[in-house]
């Protein structure tokens, strides 16, 4: 680390004396009998750079770099919509581990008794050789997820029992399962349609239930273009600042205002909702996400009231696997 120059040194600094070849005596030897004697000795200045406290120098805060005219405005109309601040969390490279958020990186989770989940370490699958990733601007318009979606869903914590409806055929599910999600029978025509319509490629999940009854259930949604995928975020699936389809295990959601800001994901378009009272037996939270050309879905419930701590953490580990 390079140490800056301390603009109060004297710019002519007395030149060091030469080293004594006396032996070392203790530091504190008490009274001197030749005080007077040396009393007249100039004493030995020392330079100032020797003392003065080295100044860390400041990161350069990197600007945000500008989002292209044509993805813009969705992105604008999305944080006006649910009043989205994104935050930065950068993670590059196309294979690397994803280290788990420390407990003091997100507020409220600084102990240990906080209702953390411990999820497997994560990482990113490879990407084919030479391709970019899908929030590459200048080299990936089209924000292609060019890894394998299957290996992009989050897996399920320690001690949870996995739900074998999600798993689908080699991984990929039927549209029917997603849309078995939503409550009314019209609005899981209308989606559908609109998913089929968008060109929906295919579809991936996960889900898994922890030992205090919590129901997770993740999927992915991947379409052609980004463009697509925030068009479906922003048009369909949230209406102004709440979900447009009521979910099967929850009616009446808001916008999580307390959702934690450095819990979000750069590049990731994200609107936490959390469901109002009464919610009967159980309680849901929501998420919706898009990343590049993929729309992710994250819902959990539970009984007697679904806890804030846990659907964060989950958010924000699949967020940054779409990253």
């Amino acid at each position: 680390m390079t140490t800056e120059t301390n603009t109060n040194a004297d710019p002519n600094p007395e030149p060091e004396p030469e080293p004594s070849t006396d032996p070392v005596t203790d530091p504190d030897p008490g009274p001197n009998p030749n005080a007077k004697a040396n009393a007249d000795q100039t004493p030995v200045p020392v330079p100032v750079a020797e003392v003065a406290q080295p100044v860390e120098p400041v990161p350069a805060v990197e600007p945000v770099p500008a989002v292209k005219k044509d993805r813009r405005l969705l992105r604008a109309t999305l944080r006006w919509v649910a009043a989205v601040a994104v935050f930065g969390v950068v993670g590059t490279g196309t294979a690397y581990g994803i280290t788990r958020l420390d407990r003091t990186d997100v507020p409220g989770l600084a102990t240990h008794s906080d209702g953390r989940w411990t999820y497997p370490v994560l990482v990113k699958p490879p990407l084919p050789s030479g391709s970019p990733g899908p929030n590459d601007d200048a080299r990936n318009l089209a924000g292609t997820h060019y890894a394998d979606l299957r290996k992009l869903v989050l897996p399920a914590p320690k001690g949870a029992t996995a739900d074998a409806s999600l798993k689908g055929t080699d991984g990929w599910l039927p549209t029917k399962d997603f849309l078995a999600e939503f409550a009314s029978a019209d609005d899981r025509k209308e989606l559908g349609q609109t998913l089929l319509d968008r060109g929906l490629r295919h579809i991936t999940a996960r889900g898994w239930t922890t030992p205090d009854g919590t129901h997770t259930r993740i999927y992915l949604l991947q379409f052609d273009t980004a463009a697509v995928a925030e068009t479906i975020l922003n048009g369909k699936l949230m209406s102004q600042a709440a979900p447009t389809y009521a979910l099967r295990d929850g009616d009446q959601f808001e916008l999580d205002g307390k959702f934690p800001d450095p819990a979000r994901i750069e590049h990731v378009l994200l609107a936490p909702y959390t469901e109002l009272k009464p919610y009967g037996a159980r309680q849901a939270r929501q998420a919706y996400l898009a990343s590049g050309d993929t729309v992710g879905v994250i819902i959990q419930s539970r009984k007697g009231g679904m806890p804030a701590v846990p659907f964060e953490q989950t958010v924000t580990l699949q967020s940054e696997l779409l990253d």
